[in-house]
């Protein structure tokens, strides 16, 4: 690595990280805070009104226990778009920036080779990535052991957590990747950008309703089961332990491009 590089990506993009941190707290805490087994006959109600808008969102089935309610409405969508975005922003930031402003002369001048350029914002990447599922497992772990002291199934909602980093690092080796491979930032955001809809797109109509069931298959989000990891099934782990593997040949196969080919410099 190159620790010169990582401390000045640390100082540009601490604040874009601390601005999201923001937004998963307050929507995680917000939720957690909202937990009431009595109001499960009134979600229900509200579901039953509106059955296809929720069972997109995923949250159709939300249960009774804090961990199934916690899991129904911020692993359905929230702590996967909103961390979304940020992966399609510092990746754009990460590499194909600095080739479409010129700056990534300037790196390639000092005697650093390039895939170690690139591994540094690998890394980078990855601890970022680190930080924020940390940050929000250990957020809804102290609002839920506060506000409902032993309601909260904590090794079942670590192996939750667990999946979504999984998830977050598939992401972001796929918008890493395609940030390699391109020379503007607008292609390499519109990139990341379609990546990440579509895989939202297609597992929220996967959802509603059997007609649209088999596009579970079409979308890596499928091996993302909240419900399968909560309950330590085998098949939700090898399905996890896909994404992780996906997501580091995802950052491979961009730090080798980027190795090798030819820069508009």
């Amino acid at each position: 690595m190159n620790f010169t590089l990582f401390k000045k990506e640390s100082k540009s993009n601490w604040l874009l990280l601390v601005i999201f941190l923001g937004v998963l707290s307050v929507y995680g805490s917000m939720i957690t805070m909202m937990f009431d087994p009595k109001m499960g006959d009134s979600l229900k109600a509200m579901a039953d009104s509106m059955p296809d808008l929720f069972a997109a969102f995923g949250m159709l089935n939300v249960g009774t226990t804090l961990l199934e309610f916690v899991s129904g409405y911020l692993y359905g969508v929230l702590f996967i778009a909103f961390p979304g975005v940020f992966i399609i922003i510092l990746t754009n930031r990460l590499a194909a920036r600095y080739v479409d402003n010129g700056s990534m002369a300037y790196l390639l001048a000092a005697p650093v080779k390039r895939r170690r350029i690139m591994l540094t914002q690998a890394v980078f990447l990855l601890l970022c990535l680190l930080v924020m599922v940390g940050f929000v497992t250990g957020l809804i772990l102290a609002f839920g052991e506060m506000l409902f002291p032993g309601e909260l199934d904590i090794p079942a909602f670590l192996r939750l957590n667990a999946g979504l980093l999984g998830l977050l690092i598939f992401f972001g080796g796929a918008c890493f990747c395609a940030s390699c491979f391109c020379n503007e930032s607008k292609t390499a955001s519109a990139v990341g950008t379609g990546v990440v809809v579509y895989s939202l797109l297609m597992q929220m109509l996967s959802r509603v309703g059997d007609k649209f069931e088999f596009l579970r298959y079409a979308t890596p989000l499928t091996l993302f089961d909240v419900d399968g990891l909560c309950a330590g099934d085998a098949k939700a782990w090898l399905g996890c332990a896909a994404l992780y593997a996906a997501g580091i040949a995802c950052t491979v196969i961009g730090i080798v491009r980027f190795d090798r080919r030819d820069l508009p410099l």
